[in-house]
């Protein structure tokens, strides 16, 4: 390696990790921030919160590396124009993609490093994580519940006046307000003296011990003048139990995808295998769905079709075969039989859309790990010839420019994302559709570099605001 390589090398890799450290601190404090409501005020030692953010660390890495490939690049490259050391290498006849020839070589090496951490790390973080979140719930349910507040678990609202205890699983003061999904109006409150929380490492359902407490029910009556009375149940308990299923308690959103999609837990050859199994049950549900509504509007499964040789015509209004009252029961099956297909054809078609959602949000979590690989390439040709373009170093304009280059990044690849998840683009277009759009943006301050032409020709751009001021105002004769 020449002594040039060496000192580009040095110099870039310096600013790289420095910016790195920086920026990953930062996003760190964001994700303390995200969680902070989940973390504060709940009894949690200090090694179990340092456990909890260790696992909620390697998802930052997507965002973190490129943007401090693209950080270190302007400000690296603009450092060096700055001081005139690019024009000493090109008196020297050193171009350059020769001075970024030792770069690119770390960049292609950081670029493996990014999608082996994207395919393994990732996933099993991603796995640890959630798994330890519903290993806190279940070692310590009282987490679940704050004081002074109502607490969304599961189907019920929880308040409680005071927790004591060892893990603070004894209550006290309870009042409990249970969710109802009939639209009905109905509400159940139940109010307690006190009560336990009671849950095992086995079994992923708490169980909540009332003592000493009512019950009270709102009764919805079937006719509606009775329901101004406003008529309710009330009972009395010594003891009463309430089963919480802890996995649904668990089931939040934490990387911007949908709950029940485990997509970014597998690697390669995991989504490869479920995308396989995902797509043949969705064909098979198709298929049977097909057969079973043919079978139920009178078409055979056999394609061939006997016509009888001599056939009578048939009256254009076949009711008129029929009596009145026969012809009312003819209409109210038919309606109903429609009705029913219409039925069954709407609750068929939202569970496939369903379905392929969840393969689009599986073959995004495949692409992904791709795209964060390309993506340190696509930092370093935007950063590298736009910081030879702007010749500033430092911690100025180059953030500026990083953060805005970044931010059109991130916000297209959500947007694509977003839109592909809801089967308005390929999840292919989806998750590199800001790499596709950015791409020429790096061959163009490539070559603007390359050839030492500015960022804008501002000759160009005023030439025709000139013509039109000369026009205006002509010079004197």
């Amino acid at each position: 390696m020449k002594i040039l390589d060496k000192y580009l090398l040095k110099t870039f890799l310096s600013t790289f990790f420095t910016v790195f450290i920086i920026l990953f601190f930062i996003f760190i404090l964001q994700s303390v921030w995200l969680f902070i409501a989940e973390l504060a005020g709940k009894d949690l030692d200090l090694p179990m919160v340092f456990k909890f953010l260790l696992f909620a660390i390697p998802r930052i890495i997507p965002l973190v590396l490129p943007l401090s490939v693209l950080l270190a690049s302007i400000m690296t490259f603009g450092n060096l124009a700055e001081n005139y050391e690019f024009a000493a290498m090109k008196s020297a006849g050193i171009s350059l993609q020769r001075a970024m020839k030792s770069l690119i070589i770390f960049i292609s090496i950081l670029s493996i490093v990014a999608f082996l951490f994207a395919n393994n790390v990732i996933p099993y973080a991603e796995y640890k994580f959630i798994n330890f979140r519903k290993n806190i719930a279940q070692l310590k349910p009282a987490l679940a519940i704050a004081e002074g507040q109502f607490s969304d678990v599961g189907l019920f609202n929880i308040k409680v006046n005071k927790k004591s205890g060892d893990n603070g699983n004894t209550l006290t003061g309870i009042t409990i307000h249970k969710k109802s999904f009939m639209g009905d109006g109905s509400k159940t409150v139940i109010k307690a003296k006190n009560g336990e929380l009671v849950s095992s490492e086995q079994s992923s359902t708490l169980q909540l011990v009332l003592n000493d407490g009512y019950y009270y029910e709102d009764v919805v009556p079937k006719k509606y003048e009775d329901r101004s009375k406003v008529p309710f149940a009330k009972s009395s308990f010594k003891k009463y139990v309430i089963n919480i299923d802890l996995s649904k308690l668990n089931q939040v959103d934490v990387d911007d995808a949908s709950v029940n999609n485990t997509n970014t837990m597998l690697n390669l050859s995991e989504l490869n295998y479920t995308l396989d199994s995902l797509q043949k049950n969705r064909n098979s549900d198709i298929l049977s769905f097909s057969e079973n509504i043919n079978q139920r509007i009178g078409i055979p499964k056999s394609t061939k079709i006997v016509v009888p040789q001599k056939a009578k015509p048939l009256p254009i209004n076949l009711l008129s075969l029929y009596k009145d009252d026969e012809k009312l029961k003819i209409l109210d099956f038919a309606f109903s039989t429609v009705e029913s297909n219409l039925f069954s054809i709407d609750a068929t078609n939202t569970e496939l859309e369903n379905k392929q959602k969840n393969i689009n949000g599986h073959l995004l979590a495949f692409y992904d790990k791709f795209v964060i690989a390309f993506a340190c390439f696509l930092m370093f040709f935007i950063g590298a010839p736009l910081g030879a373009i702007i010749r500033k170093g430092g911690l100025g304009l180059p953030i500026v420019f990083a953060v805005l280059i970044f931010i059109t990044f991130h916000f297209i690849n959500t947007f694509g994302k977003r839109i592909s998840q809801e089967n308005g683009l390929t999840p292919f277009m989806g998750a590199w559709m800001s790499s596709f759009i950015l791409s020429p943006l790096a061959i163009l301050l490539t070559y603007r570099a390359t050839n030492d032409i500015g960022l804008i020709n501002l000759d160009v751009v005023m030439a025709p605001f000139q013509k039109i001021f000369q026009k205006v105002f002509p010079p004197p004769k």
